[in-house]
C-alpha cells in the first residue's frame, strides 16, 4: 500500500514530532511512508473564516497532491474532517468538473490516523509501551465529526504498562475551536478552565487526544496552573516503545 501523510500545516509549523511519531507507527507496521513536498493547508481556516472560494485553490493543490496514493493519514481529526465534509462541497460550488471529479475519487482515501490503524489496517496493538498514567480527550472534531467513538481508546488499551484513567466530562469542548478562542476569549477561557480542572483532577501525568490544536490550548491553560501534566498526541504515545526516553 501506498501511504502518504498529510502532517497539516499546524503540526507541520508546531508539532512536527507528531508527524514523525506516525511515520514510525506505521514504518514499524511494515508500511512505507511518503511526506509529498507539495503538501500545504487543507484550507479549513479560509473556510471556516468564510473565504470559501479562497478554500479551493488549496483544495485543487490538496487533490492533485495526492491523487497517486493509495491512502492519505493525518494526525488531525479536524483536518480529516475538513477534507471530507467541506472538500466535496467547495468543489461543487466553486470547481469544474474535473476538480470534482478528482475530489470524489481521493476524499473515500483520506483517513485520521486512528481510523487508518483499526479500520484499514485492523491492529490495535502496535506495539508500543508508555508506563505512564495518561488520560484521553476526545476532541470535537473526532467525537461529533469523524465519529471515531472508541478507536483511539482501544489503541491506547493496547499498550504495554499505560495507566489509562477515564476524563471527567471528557465530552464536553475545551473552548478552542480555532478562531472561537480568539473571538470569544471570555466564554473559551471558561470552558478551558472546565476542561483543565477535569484533567487535573484525574492525576494523569499526560493529557493526550487526536489534535494538537486543542492539545496547546488545553496545554497553555495547565501551564499558567503551573501543572505538571504534559500533553501529547496519542500518536507519540502509540510510537513510544519500552526503554525509549519520555
Amino acid at each position: 500500500m501506498r501511504v502518504a501523510l498529510f502532517i497539516t500545516c499546524f503540526n507541520d509549523t508546531l508539532f512536527p514530532g507528531t508527524g514523525r511519531a506516525v511515520v514510525t507507527v506505521l514504518e514499524r507496521l511494515g508500511h512505507t511512508v511518503e511526506f509529498p513536498q507539495e503538501q500545504t493547508c487543507c484550507g479549513q481556516l479560509h473556510f471556516n473564516t468564510g473565504y470559501r472560494a479562497d478554500s479551493v485553490p488549496l483544495v485543487a493543490r490538496f487533490a492533485r497532491t495526492f491523487a497517486d496514493y493509495d491512502a492519505v493519514v493525518t494526525p488531525s481529526a479536524s483536518c480529516a474532517g475538513m477534507i471530507r465534509e467541506n472538500h466535496p462541497v467547495l468543489a461543487g460550488e466553486y470547481g469544474q468538473a474535473p476538480l470534482q471529479e478528482q475530489v470524489a475519487e481521493l476524499v473515500p482515501r483520506v483517513h485520521e490516523f486512528t481510523e487508518f490503524l483499526t479500520d484499514i489496517l485492523g491492529v490495535t496493538d502496535v506495539g508500543a509501551s508508555f508506563p505512564y498514567r495518561v488520560t484521553y480527550h476526545p476532541t470535537c472534531h473526532s467525537l461529533r465529526g469523524l465519529r471515531l467513538g472508541d478507536r483511539p481508546l482501544r489503541l491506547l488499551r493496547a499498550v504495554r504498562d499505560i495507566d489509562l484513567v477515564d476524563l471527567p466530562a471528557a465530552d464536553s469542548c475545551c473552548g478552542f475551536g480555532g478562531t472561537f478562542a480568539v473571538k470569544n476569549a471570555e466564554t473559551s477561557g471558561v470552558m478551558l478552565a472546565d476542561k483543565a480542572a477535569g484533567v487535573l483532577a484525574t492525576g494523569a501525568d499526560v493529557l493526550c487526544a487526536a489534535d494538537n490544536s486543542c492539545l496547546l490550548h488545553i496545554g497553555g491553560g495547565l501551564t499558567r496552573q503551573d501543572s505538571t501534566v504534559r500533553t501529547m498526541h496519542l500518536a507519540e504515545i502509540l510510537a513510544a516503545t519500552e526503554g525509549a526516553a519520555r
